[in-house]
């Protein structure tokens, strides 16, 4: 059964996206931890980080310093961090987080609730 991602890249589910190539596309999170915050996911759906290929593994990491550097330049931030958890969705994804303090990055407290107005404002700005 596809997972949600899956569904989010054959176009069954509508996203906020941000940047996209033929191996990896980035959308905003629905319930993000701060305004900016990013899912990078490749198209190939694995379900483990570590079991992606070495080439993969690269090229995901290349797409997302990609996707972090359109962030930086449209949301105000310290820097962008980076998580990688794994266990709320069974397709790879990388969390990009705008960051100004270390408690941005704290999975255990309440997310941000945005209207589709600000999603759309938000993913303008990083999308360019």
């Amino acid at each position: 059964m596809p997972t949600i991602f899956s569904k989010i890249i054959a176009g069954d589910i509508p996203c906020h996206k941000v940047a996209e190539d033929d191996r990896h596309i980035a959308f905003l999170d629905v319930k993000p931890l701060k305004r900016g915050h990013t899912l990078v996911v490749p198209k190939r759906e694995t379900d483990y980080i570590f079991d992606l290929e070495d080439d993969e593994l690269a090229a995901l990491h290349i797409f997302a310093k990609g996707v972090a550097a359109k962030i930086r330049a449209a949301v105000e931030c310290k820097r962008v961090g980076v998580a990688v958890v794994g266990l709320e969705v069974p397709h790879v994804h990388i969390h990009l987080i705008p960051l100004d303090a270390i408690d941005d990055t704290n999975f255990a407290r309440p997310r941000l609730k945005l209207s589709q107005e600000e999603f759309e404002e938000i993913r303008q700005k990083i999308a360019g």
